[in-house]
């Protein structure tokens, strides 16, 4: 029970879909963390607002809009800071 608590109070969607945190940041989100995980995997935390859920359902429904270039500028700039984690 503390832990669906604490979920819900977490200020921070967390995901490890370097795809979704590319488009959430052409919305205008901000990866404000980068964790690795032992297995390798960077799970991004990204402040969590009213809106967010919404661009995320539409992300998964294949609705979410965004332009070419900042989705990919954002999907390198991502990448080059999971690269510079230690």
């Amino acid at each position: 029970m503390t832990n669906e608590l604490t979920k819900q109070n977490n200020p921070y969607f967390e995901s490890s879909d370097l795809s979704l945190c590319s488009a959430l940041c052409c919305h205008g989100y901000e990866i404000e963390k980068i964790i690795k995980n032992n297995s390798q995997k960077a799970i991004f935390l990204i402040r969590k607002d009213g809106k967010l859920e919404g661009l995320i359902k539409k992300f998964w429904a294949h609705q979410l809009k965004v332009d070419a270039l900042s989705y990919f500028n954002f999907l390198k700039e991502i990448k080059s800071r999971i690269y510079n984690l230690h």
